[in-house]
């Protein structure tokens, strides 16, 4: 069963790593393999050329193969996340998800493999004989102490980056953590007293990296099971507790914590206690690192003392030490100066940055992906969020100026600036951007979103992973008997959710009178609208919206679009002075490109397109992009001539009469449009690279291409979002799945917050 803090189901969780392709990974081509000449390239008889090649020089495995930039991730899953050794085969599904976030943040290549041996020479001959085959190694989920052994050993057998993360890349980011919690409260590191509770990999990881960084050993008090490990302690011993043995009196934690200036927790839950808080020094650092629940959460700490500064693993408090923060990058700079090692230069270098960069302003794309609120550098803000995109460049950059500064770089990189820019445009600010959204709706008032189709079952799955997951409060629209049913089907508690209708609600003729009130000069009779209200739910959903009962509406997948936006625009009237327009984000190759007007707008005017290029410019800077949008046709800047592209030319003029500040021009064909190297043949083209917003000349073509690429593409197409309404109500499509339900749903809450902070500004 899952932990009273999971945010799914079971049944949930084995969706998703079953549907479709069961798994989390697949493996692509990154070259043409469309013709008999492909092939042979690919394969006998062109590959012989670069064997010979390497057989000659085995560096050049680097030039001709996916070595420089491919990671294993390597486990024998004897202590899987915290449920402790399950085996190599259990822990399969974690390493995948390990081999995804390495793709997900830093761009590197990554293939899970499970050694099923819990000896460590057996395991250590296997990795070290696939070494061949990789440019780094990421150890994972090892139990203690084998975990020390087994690395150590590798390293010294292999040369290429050999990483344990539960190790180091816990101690890397709770190392930032720790010295920017030092700077605020004032504190020298040479003077600093530390408690570290749990003297397993991580804990022993963490105090070893903080002391290469100034700590003095006599200052940390180590502490486990048993108690304090002092200097002629016998009783569970090994070599590494031993060389963080002191000299003290302390013999519990309850001794060593008075007076301590900081504690970093790495045991179990519980283990600091509210009297431990009181004990310790003025204005105390607690990292309390166990997940899923912490050693004291921070309301606990917060009860007792005020000037306390706390960090744990969640992601629903400030202050996560996240992983994610560490290995990514690490690996990523590594890589590319082809490393040796992962030194502790290295690992000292990266935790600086990480340092910094939480002390530096944040950027407008990370403050708009969590709700338009600027994290400021403080108490609550010692370590970056997991989304900021200047870690791609700053991290790395720092990982593998230190390789070359300690000489364990086989290849160093001659221009840092071309390499900063080289490490900005290997990752899409979208799906940071957009994950920053949700975990801001986590943290936020929670948004009442209606489900207007709660009888459809992927819709109920979704109102409830979006419940789950704590992105809002749904509100289930239809018949409750039924409803309830399904509910319990599916083992949730039904009594949880609020369902709602045109019979069991008190507020029924508030919507009619408000909806009489719009449409009584429009041709329909009272009955007309107590029937629309009773029968629709589209209507009646979107009425709970615009009179304040609700904040979001999501619908869509029992009827077509057209039909849900025709009867929801009886209801929400556009946003004074803009046009409502469909905007599709088609995520493909690394890349995210927003096209518009993909749902609404059938022939739009040279005014409608200029009007839609501004608003989907305004949404692609909020999701970190700098706008260039292209004006679509099958024609390029005036070639073929006709008649059917002067709305477009008209546009794009009436941009220039308005001064906008983004990059624009048109028309154009879509390859121009996209395809860097297709500038040449247009020189005077305006835009300084390939167009990242491209607006459609008509509805017909733009339906078609977002669907052409949805099914036949390799692509990840979101929404369409109907963007220019007075409220947030967003027409999802038919063919929607529960996961894509509640990003949409989840977009939904968003744009409500959005539109509410746009309104009080305005006013």
């Amino acid at each position: 069963m899952p932990t009273k803090s999971s945010k799914f189901t079971d049944a949930e969780a084995l969706r998703f790593h079953s549907a479709g392709r069961p798994g989390k990974l697949e493996i692509t081509p990154s070259k043409p393999m469309a013709t008999q000449r492909d092939l042979s390239l690919a394969y006998s008889p062109g590959v012989a050329v670069p064997v010979e090649a390497i057989a000659e020089d085995p560096d050049t495995a680097y030039d001709y193969t996916t070595k420089g930039n491919l990671v294993a991730v390597i486990s024998n899953g004897t202590a899987i996340l915290g449920l402790g050794n399950l085996g190599a085969q259990a822990s399969k599904p974690v390493m995948e998800g390990k081999s995804v976030l390495f793709k997900r943040f830093a761009d590197v290549d990554s293939i899970d493999l499970e050694v099923d041996s819990e000896d460590i020479d057996e395991f250590v001959n296997c990795v070290k004989l696939l070494g061949p085959s990789f440019g780094g190694i990421n150890l994972e989920d090892i139990g203690a102490p084998a975990c020390f052994i087994i690395e150590q050993r590798l390293r010294e057998a292999m040369d290429i980056p050999v990483f344990h993360d539960d190790q180091h890349g816990t101690a890397i980011i709770t190392a930032a953590g720790f010295l920017n919690a030092l700077d605020i409260t004032g504190r020298d590191i040479k003077d600093t007293k530390v408690v570290a509770i749990g003297a397993g990999a991580a804990c022993i990881a963490c105090i070893e990296l903080i002391k290469a960084m100034g700590l003095p050993h006599e200052n940390v008090t180590m502490v486990d099971r048993t108690g304090v490990i002092y200097s002629g302690r016998e009783e569970g011993m090994n070599q590494w507790k031993s060389a963080h043995a002191i000299e003290t009196d302390d013999r519990t934690l309850e001794e060593a914590i008075a007076g301590a200036d900081a504690v970093l927790g790495l045991a179990g839950p519980g283990a600091i206690t509210q009297d431990m808080v009181k004990s310790m020094a003025d204005k105390p650092i607690i990292f309390a690192m166990a997940n899923p629940d912490p050693e004291i959460t921070p309301e606990a700490v917060a009860e007792v003392r005020k000037d306390a500064i706390m960090a744990t693993g969640r992601s629903d408090y400030p202050n996560q030490v996240n992983n994610v923060l560490g290995f990514p990058y690490i690996f990523r700079g590594a890589l590319d100066v082809r490393a040796r090692t992962i030194n502790e230069e290295m690992k000292i270098a990266c935790a600086k940055a990480l340092a910094e960069l939480a002390r530096e302003d944040v950027p407008d794309e990370v403050a708009a992906a969590y709700g338009g609120e600027q994290p400021h550098y403080g108490p609550d803000y010692i370590i970056p969020a997991p989304f900021d995109p200047r870690l791609i460049c700053r991290l790395p950059m720092a990982v593998a100026q230190a390789a070359m500064d300690t000489g364990v770089a086989r290849k160093p990189i001659e221009d840092m600036a071309a390499y900063e820019v080289e490490l900005s445009a290997r990752l899409d600010p979208t799906a940071g951007t957009l994950s920053g959204m949700f975990e801001d709706l986590k943290r936020r008032e929670p948004r009442r979103v209606v489900f207007a189709e709660a009888e459809e079952e992927k819709v109920l799955r979704a109102a409830v992973g979006f419940k789950a997951a704590g992105y809002g409060i749904p509100v289930l629209v239809g018949y409750e008997a039924p409803i309830r049913e399904k509910l319990r089907e599916m083992g949730v508690d039904d009594k949880a959710f609020e369902i709602k209708n045109a019979s069991n609600t008190d507020r029924t003729q508030a919507y009619v009178d408000y909806m009489y009130e719009r449409l009584n000069r429009r041709g329909y009779l009272l009955r007309d609208i107590q029937r629309m209200i009773k029968r629709d739910r589209n209507v009646f959903s979107a009425c709970m919206v615009a009179t304040g009962d609700a904040d979001a509406v999501l619908t869509g997948v029992t009827r077509h679009y057209w039909r849900a936006l025709k009867n929801i625009k009886r209801v929400v009237d556009p946003l004074p002075g803009q046009r409502p327009f469909g905007l599709s984000i088609v995520v493909a190759k690394g890349r995210t490109v927003f096209m518009a007007d993909t749902t609404v707008n059938e022939n739009p005017s040279a005014e409608d397109l200029a009007d839609i290029a501004e608003s989907a410019a305004g949404f692609a800077r909020r999701m970190g992009h700098d706008p260039r949008v292209a004006f679509l046709s099958f024609s390029n800047f005036g070639n073929p001539p006709s008649d059917k592209t002067s709305h477009l030319q008209e546009a794009v003029r009436i941009l220039d009469d308005r001064d906008v500040d983004f990059e624009y021009d048109g028309e154009m064909q879509a390859d121009v449009a996209l395809n860097k190297d297709l500038k040449e043949l247009y020189p005077f083209m305006r835009m300084s690279g390939p167009a990242n917003i491209l607006i459609m000349p008509a509805l017909h073509s733009a339906n078609i291409a977002y669907k052409l690429l949805s099914e036949l593409g390799d692509a990840k197409v979101i929404g369409p979002l109907l963007l220019g309404m007075n409220h947030s109500i967003q027409v999802a499509r038919m063919t929607s799945s529960s996961s894509d339900l509640v990003n949409m749903a989840g977009l939904a809450a968003s744009n409500a917050h959005a539109l509410e902070v746009m309104k009080k500004s305005k006013k």
